[in-house]
């Protein structure tokens, strides 16, 4: 008998039925702890205007598509006021909505309507830099050296005997210095792009206004906030030399005296106080990069933030060992300090994940099974747009068209960040595929009519659908929950090992399985990976739920394909 890809459950039911927590398969735990939280790019999701840019309102028209979806929350990448050095994330004014995306009434209407959707919303802030034309910089500039306002800011002498040379070798994660020289001859450190100089975290004031802005954007209603760069706002005392070159490939492998540095746990402390003391269960996301899984977990301790995203398991490449090694390190990790683990797989910085795993049919085919696999997994997941359809990265945008600012910079990020920004497509007709009343921002390949959302509505061999089906089984099925103390019990051997690892509460166990195949159980669910190139033959082990790629039953045994992930009730 053949189980073709049609989904083995229905699509998921109203909003008003999927208001959803984690407490549900944790009582007493919140709902993040297991939620599943869609990213949107704001600029690229949907344009209601026509300026080719997307908004707020665009945004809002479009939420019914993640209700539908199943997912239990949406991250908004920053709408702020700022000049889009780097696509606003150089914010000039916390509290206030550019007019490229709308103003303070489009988002609260975002959040309202989102709320009655069961929706959370979550935002971005940026506390490790402000824009160039944020109005404490332009008073930094105006003042004088060593002056009050500089002192919101690192500005420094140089070296050199006119001190001609930057303060140390830092270097810009987007590539070059990290150190722009003023006219007065100070230097003011940027991590980023000269229009994003760096706060200077051991100035009380900075302090003061971030929870303000905090404040101002809860008492709006959002529901928490994802924290870009949560590892940098501290930097080391004296600002060391580093000694090394292509310093940006050294991130999240060592600690950095620019990242990482013990100091940042207070400012998450003081942060998860204030959301604590908000009523609605509030939160804060740590966008976090650590050398490994233990560093990556103090920002997740019981006082600190809820979430941290796990880049390593982004990273770990197409291979059954290595993912379950990133897995078991992670939740083992985590487990340490009582948190979650939090899994993603692509996002707006990185080369979408159906590209980094080969492109084409191949790329597709992983992608799919992997994605089983991450909502199979203990924890909360996260999703990028564009995900749920399979798109892959554009890799032959013209140079004209590109705004990511490491592309016109050297040696830092591979500076090709557009090409996962790309507006995504909702209709099979128009200008930009529904995106908007005209072109978007940066062009879409012709095939990406193919991947609409409105083509891949009701077919049932599609990735939507695929992510509509799992979504929904993960929903329902009781053993798919939370990750509070994990542990480890039994042996753990590789991949293809006899022993099998069983994960404390989350009910999660290693199953022995044949080279190349992963095979874990959560209570009632087992969910099986074949990273090999050819079909892989098991005994079967239950009632086949959901699959990826063609499964094959027969005769008390499961034919799984290359490339492939089911789940099975067991």
């Amino acid at each position: 008998m053949t189980h073709d890809l049609a989904p083995a459950v229905d699509v998921p039911a109203p909003a008003a039925e999927m208001q959803h927590s984690a407490s549900s398969s944790n009582e007493g735990g919140g709902w993040w702890r297991d939620a599943v939280i869609y990213q949107v790019y704001v600029r690229s999701f949907a344009d209601s205007d026509g300026d080719g840019i997307g908004d707020l309102r665009g945004a809002t028209e479009r939420l019914p598509h993640l209700a539908q979806l199943g997912v239990d929350a949406v991250w908004l990448t920053p709408f702020y006021a700022s000049p889009q050095a780097d696509g606003g994330y150089d914010v000039a004014d916390y509290r206030a909505v550019d007019p490229l995306f709308g103003d303070l009434g489009d988002i609260d209407d975002l959040v309202r309507t989102a709320h009655e959707l069961g929706l959370r919303v979550i935002v971005d802030i940026v506390p490790n830099h402000t824009s160039d034309r944020h109005r404490w910089f332009a008073e930094a500039l105006a003042g004088e050296p060593e002056g009050p306002a500089r002192g919101r800011y690192h500005f420094h002498p140089g070296k050199g005997v006119a001190g001609e040379l930057p303060p140390n070798d830092w270097e810009s994660v987007f590539g070059g210095p990290a150190w722009t020289r003023t006219p007065d001859g100070e230097w003011y450190l940027h991590l980023f792009a000269p229009e994003q100089p760096d706060l200077n975290w051991e100035n009380q004031e900075v302090h003061e206004e971030f929870d303000a802005v905090l404040r101002f954007w809860l008492d709006l209603g959002v529901d928490g906030f994802r924290i870009d760069v949560a590892h940098g706002m501290v930097k080391a005392p004296g600002l060391p030399d580093i000694g090394h070159k292509e310093q940006a490939k050294l991130i999240g492998a060592q600690t950095l005296p620019f990242f990482d540095q013990d100091g940042v746990h207070e400012i998450h402390r003081s942060w998860r106080r204030l959301l604590d003391s908000c009523p609605g269960d509030r939160i804060g996301v740590a966008e976090a990069w650590a050398p490994g899984p233990d560093r990556l977990a103090l920002y997740v301790r019981p006082d600190e933030l809820h979430q941290a995203f796990n880049f390593r398991f982004l990273k770990c490449p197409w291979d059954a060992e290595a993912m379950r090694a990133v897995i078991d390190e992670s939740l083992m990790a985590t487990a340490s300090v009582g948190a979650p683990t939090t899994w993603v797989l692509s996002n707006h910085d990185v080369v979408r994940h159906v590209t980094r795993y080969g492109g084409g049919e191949q790329g597709r085919r992983r992608a799919r099974a992997v994605a089983l696999l991450m909502l199979a997994l203990p924890g909360s997941a996260y999703i990028y747009q564009g995900e749920e359809l399979g798109l892959p990265e554009v890799v032959d945008l013209p140079d004209e068209v590109r705004q990511d600012p490491a592309f016109f910079r050297a040696a830092g990020q591979d500076g090709f960040r557009d090409g996962c920004r790309v507006p995504i497509p909702w209709t099979t007709e128009g200008p930009s595929y529904g995106f908007g009343p005209g072109a978007g921002w940066l062009p879409q390949p012709d095939d990406w009519r193919e991947l609409s959302v409105e083509a891949q509505t009701g077919d049932p061999g599609s990735t939507l659908e695929l992510y509509r089906s799992a979504l929904a089984l993960r929903r329902r099925l009781p053993g798919l929950g939370d990750a509070a103390g994990v542990r480890g019990e039994g042996g753990a051997g590789g991949a293809g090992g006899a022993g099998a690892a069983a994960f404390g509460s989350t009910g999660m166990r290693w199953l022995a399985a044949p080279d190349g195949l992963l095979a874990l159980s959560r209570p009632g669910l087992l969910c099986t990976l074949n990273t090999v190139g050819h079909a892989v033959e098991i005994p079967l082990p239950g009632r086949l739920l959901l699959s990826s790629g063609t499964v094959e039953t027969a005769a008390g045994t499961a034919r799984i394909p290359a490339d492939s992930a089911a789940w099975w009730a067991i």
